[in-house]
C-alpha cells in the first residue's frame, strides 16, 4: 500500500497538494480524483483573490469567499464554550484551539481540515490542500491519511518525508520515509530518516495496536459533495461559484462607469502648449482624475464645434449597483447566509417572514459546521491524549453552542423589557439599546418616576 502511494506522489510532487494534474488515479485506496484534485485547487485560488476570471487590470477580487467563511466561523466559534474535565488534557486543549477561528476560515474555503497533533501540546493545522486522503470509513472518517513535508536546504538540495497514518483492525500504524532530491520537481531516492536531524527520531513504522481512533481531529464541511461522490469535503462557497464571478465582474463594470465617465475639458490641440519634455509615449496617453482636465483633440474652429468642449457623461451607477447587490443576495441564498450577510441590507425591503426564513437557513447550515466541528475536536482531545502520554479514556469532553441566529429582534427586546422589571438591566442601558441614544441622553429621557417601559 505505502510503496504505491509513494508511487502517486512521484507524479504530483512538482506541486504537492493541491495539485493541478495527475496522471491517473493510482487505484480505489486512494480517495482522489482528477475533478476533485481539480476542485480544491480552484477553491484555494478563489479564497486567495486568485480565481481564473480575475486579471487585476479590469477585474478584481471582491474577497467575497473570504467574507463567507469568515462570517461562518465567527457565528460559529462566537458562542461556543468546550473543556475537558481533567485539567492538565483541557489545557492543551485550550492552546491547541487558540487559532481555531481562523482555521476553519481556511477549512470552510477548501473544504475540509485536519488538527494534528505534534506533540508536547503543539498542533499542526492542515488544510485539505496539503493531505492526501487515502481512506475513509462508512461514516466519512478519515481512518488513512498521507501528510507530506519538505525541508529545502538549497535550490538544488531537497528532502521529502511521507508521514502515512493507518487505522484498521490492527490498530494505528504509522509509517515514516525520506527521500533526498536535487529538484523540486523528482522525488529522488529513498534515504534514512536520521539524514534530516529534525526526523531522526522518527521510527521507519510504528504499532499502536490499542489505539481505536484516529490520532487527529478531521473536520469537513456539511456540503453534499456531487464532485465525485467521494467524503473529501467541498467549499462552503462552491456553489455561489458563478455569481461570485459574476460579482467580480459587476464591480469591474462599476470601475469602468466611474473612469470612463471622468470630467475633461477637450480643446483644441493647438491651444495647448507641447511639453518638449514628455516622451512620445506620455504624449498619446490618456490621464486620469485630476490630470485628465485638460485633453487635447483635433477640433478644427469653424465647422460648427467650439474650441473648447466640456466631457462630463451622465453616470449610470445605481443600476449597475443594484445588480451587485442582487448577485450578493443571490450568493447568500445559495451557501446558506442570512440576508445582509454579505449584502446591504437597506437596498430591499424584507418581510418578517423572509427575514426569518432567511434566518433559519442560516441556522441549519451553522449547526451543520458545529456538529461536524464538534467531532472533530472530541477526536482532537483523544487525539492530544494519545500523545502526551495520557490516558485516552476517563475523561470528559463537553462542547456547547449556544446560537442566537433564530432570536428576532421582536424576542430581544420582549426579553429586555423583562430583565428591565426584575432590575436586572437599567432603563438607561435599555434605551441606549433600542433607542441608540448616548447615556447621558437616555438618562435625560427618562423620568423620575417610570413605571412603563417605551
Amino acid at each position: 500500500m505505502f510503496e504505491r502511494i509513494v508511487a502517486f506522489a512521484k507524479e504530483v510532487i512538482k506541486k504537492m497538494f493541491p495539485v493541478k494534474t495527475i496522471q491517473k488515479v493510482i487505484n480505489n485506496d486512494i480517495s482522489i480524483t482528477q475533478k476533485m484534485v481539480d476542485k480544491i485547487a480552484e477553491w484555494g485560488a478563489m479564497y486567495r483573490g486568485e480565481a481564473p476570471w480575475v486579471d487585476n487590470d479590469s477585474i478584481y477580487s471582491l474577497r467575497l469567499e473570504q467574507g463567507i467563511v469568515r462570517e461562518f466561523a465567527n457565528v460559529t466559534l462566537n458562542e461556543m464554550t468546550s473543556k475537558v474535565s481533567n485539567a492538565k488534557l483541557d489545557a492543551l486543549y485550550q492552546s491547541a484551539i487558540k487559532d481555531l477561528n481562523e482555521n476553519l476560515q481556511s477549512g470552510l474555503a477548501l473544504g475540509a481540515f485536519i488538527i494534528k497533533p505534534l506533540g508536547e501540546g503543539k498542533v499542526e493545522y492542515v488544510t485539505q490542500e496539503n493531505f492526501i486522503p487515502v481512506e475513509f470509513d462508512a461514516r466519512g472518517r478519515l481512518t488513512k491519511v498521507v501528510f507530506v513535508a519538505t525541508k529545502r536546504i538549497a535550490d538544488d538540495n531537497y528532502y521529502f518525508r511521507f508521514e502515512y497514518h493507518s487505522l484498521d483492525k490492527s490498530g494505528l500504524t504509522i509509517t515514516n520515509k525520506a527521500y533526498h532530491s536535487r529538484s523540486i520537481t523528482d522525488l529522488g531516492t529513498e534515504v534514512s530518516l536520521e539524514t534530516i536531524e529534525e526526523w531522526s527520531k522518527l521510527p521507519p513504522a510504528i504499532n499502536y495496536p490499542l489505539m481505536t481512533k484516529p490520532d487527529f481531529g478531521y473536520y469537513r464541511n456539511p456540503v453534499k459533495n456531487t464532485i465525485d461522490g467521494s467524503f473529501n469535503g467541498v467549499s462552503i462557497f462552491d456553489s455561489a461559484k458563478w455569481l461570485i464571478k459574476q460579482a467580480d465582474t459587476q464591480f469591474g463594470r462599476i470601475n469602468w462607469e466611474f473612469e470612463s465617465g471622468e470630467r475633461a475639458v477637450h480643446v483644441d490641440i493647438t491651444a495647448i502648449k507641447p511639453n518638449t519634455s514628455m516622451t512620445k509615449e506620455q504624449k498619446f496617453n490618456v490621464a486620469s482624475l485630476n490630470k485628465r482636465l485638460y485633453r487635447g483633440l483635433d477640433i478644427q474652429a469653424g465647422n460648427g464645434k467650439e474650441l473648447f468642449d466640456v466631457f462630463s457623461p451622465e453616470f449610470r451607477e445605481q443600476s449597475l449597483l443594484n445588480g451587485m447587490e442582487d448577485y450578493k443576495r443571490n450568493i447568500e441564498f445559495s451557501v446558506g447566509l442570512s440576508f445582509g450577510d454579505i449584502s446591504n441590507p437597506a437596498v430591499i425591503e424584507k418581510t418578517a417572514t423572509e427575514v426569518m426564513a432567511a434566518k433559519k437557513r442560516k441556522y441549519n447550515t451553522v449547526t451543520a459546521i458545529e456538529d461536524n466541528l464538534r467531532e472533530c475536536l472530541s477526536d482532537l482531545v483523544d487525539a492530544l491524549a494519545f500523545y502526551n502520554g495520557l490516558s485516552t479514556t476517563g475523561y470528559e469532553y463537553i462542547c456547547d453552542f449556544k446560537d442566537s441566529i433564530l432570536v428576532d429582534e421582536e424576542t430581544e427586546r420582549a426579553q429586555d423589557k423583562a430583565d428591565v422589571a426584575i432590575g436586572a438591566m437599567s432603563l438607561v442601558e435599555y434605551r441606549m439599546k433600542w433607542y441608540h441614544e448616548d447615556e447621558a441622553t437616555a438618562k435625560k429621557m427618562i423620568p423620575q418616576q417610570a413605571d412603563v417601559i417605551p
